[in-house]
């Protein structure tokens, strides 16, 4: 599957994922500040992923994942474009591969949170949530979190 650009690929493949490159770029998120490395492990090995990956020199750029039951549910998250790569429509490519997996077929309803991506997601028809609705319980960081 290709992205918009030439020069680069999408691929389901979780084989892929070159998980140093990930965790570089996940570590430094607003979202996953410093993640540990086992945790995110087990992130990858029970989501289905996405990754953006530079030709002909193989080396991942981008990463997208998807946490679902594979039915009736997922919820997008951890997307991210290497800031040097950004402006080649890599996450839209991402998501539209992510989107049209045929293990997610039967959803009847995507999530996701951002701070500041929201005219993205609105290309993919996501609109905000009554906050009325969705509850959250927030665990201390340290389960997560690598010691600083």
């Amino acid at each position: 599957m290709s992205a918009q650009s030439p020069g680069y690929s999408i691929s389901l493949d979780p084989a892929r994922v070159q998980f140093d490159r990930v965790h570089a770029l996940l570590a430094a998120t607003y979202w996953s500040p410093n993640i540990r490395q086992d945790v995110l492990q087990a992130a990858i090995r029970n989501s289905i992923v996405a990754g953006a990956f530079h030709e002909p020199s193989g080396t991942q750029v981008g990463f997208a994942r998807v946490v679902t039951d594979q039915a009736t549910f997922a919820w997008l998250c951890d997307v991210i474009v290497d800031p040097a790569h950004r402006g080649h429509g890599l996450a839209k490519a991402m998501l539209h591969a992510l989107e049209a997996d045929p293990r997610l077929q039967t959803l009847r309803r995507w999530c996701l949170a951002t701070r500041d991506a929201h005219a993205l997601y609105r290309q993919f028809g996501y609109e905000p949530v009554p906050a009325d609705r969705w509850m959250e319980k927030r665990l201390p960081i340290d389960r997560w979190q690598a010691p600083s």
